[in-house]
């Protein structure tokens, strides 16, 4: 019998189908040759959980993620439909959480309990919440981040009040400054340069100083040895004594004071008769205008003339030196 095209189109058709459908439900992890035992868990959220992600025991994978529902219409939990393709025994109170992963996709992991009856096909699995290392990753490099962005915040209000106080004024006075210091800076090298030679003889100096106290070490040591033995003879001077000259010396000091305050002596007179100081200013005035005159006009006093003449200036009549001030009480 003769199959027509139509039919072989037809069945070759229908085998892709079924090879489009078993190939699909495989990469999910399903396999219809094989009893599988479906567990449900609720979580609250399911972060990058996708389907066909593995479900593990203790590293070992066990399952795959099969679908996702809704609880309700508000969302308020999502329902995840466990496929596991291994027979393994889990207590009733195991746990199951999300895993997430840095370089992979998201899994469950479950936490085997130590209870004696075990979950079977239609059972719902507590869950719990762990972040895993992206949640603790996260939660080390939030407050990282925030400070990082309060300072970057920071360092752009600076650098925008920067750009507002340099304007074109402020920027040529600091390109003034800093050419200044350009110039500044060469002449301390020149003048390091012009003054090597006058270091390199300090340097030396110091080295003939050093190698002359390292060769007088002896009279060095002779001389602190005499040093301790005055400084011995002066601890065992009577103190008790030497305050009592002093104390002498105080009062003799304090007679000799009163002394000068009193106008009978001539110290007396002279620190307080203003006619007497304002004389002996004068004097002083006089004196330094002669020397002066003769430091000048020395030919005028001592005439010793061989071919010049004699010097027709006049006297200088007061001191020469302006910086010099003499106060006379009136």
């Amino acid at each position: 019998m003769k199959i027509k095209n139509e039919t072989k189109v037809g069945l070759l058709a229908v085998v892709a189908i079924v090879l489009l459908v078993l190939g699909f439900n495989f990469l999910k992890g399903n396999d219809f040759f094989k009893k599988t035992t479906h567990i449900y868990a609720v979580f609250p959220k399911l972060g990058a959980l996708d389907k066909s992600n593995v479900v593990k025991v203790n590293g070992l994978p066990i399952g795959t993620v099969y679908e996702f529902a809704s609880t309700d219409k508000e969302v308020s939990s999502i329902l995840v439909t466990i496929n596991l393709t291994k027979d393994v025994n889990i207590p009733r109170d195991s746990r199951a959480y999300i895993a997430s992963s840095i370089v992979g996709a998201s899994s469950i992991t479950i936490d085997i309990g130590s209870s004696n009856e075990y979950l079977k096909h239609g059972d719902t699995i507590q869950t719990s919440i762990n972040e895993g290392i992206l949640g603790d990753l996260t939660s080390q490099v939030t407050p990282t981040l925030s400070k990082t962005r309060n300072a970057i915040d920071s360092l752009t209000m600076l650098i925008g009040n920067f750009n507002r106080v340099l304007d074109p004024n402020t920027q040529n006075n600091l390109q003034s400054i800093i050419a200044n210091l350009n110039r500044t800076s060469a002449q301390i090298q020149n003048l390091l340069a012009a003054q090597s030679r006058v270091l390199s003889e300090s340097l030396n100096n110091v080295n003939e100083i050093t190698g002359n106290l390292a060769n007088n070490s002896d009279r060095i040591n002779s001389t602190i040895e005499n040093m301790e033995t005055t400084t011995g003879k002066l601890a065992q001077v009577d103190i008790q004594k030497t305050l009592d000259s002093l104390d002498q010396s105080v009062n003799n000091l304090k007679t000799f004071t009163n002394n000068l305050n009193q106008k009978d002596g001539t110290l007396g007179l002279l620190m307080n008769d203003k006619t007497l100081y304002n004389n002996i200013n004068y004097a002083i005035i006089g004196l330094e205008t002669l020397m002066d005159d003769i430091r000048v006009n020395p030919k005028r006093y001592v005439n010793i003339s061989v071919f010049g003449g004699k010097n027709k200036g006049g006297p200088i009549t007061s001191p020469e030196i302006k910086d010099t001030v003499i106060r006379i009480e009136q």
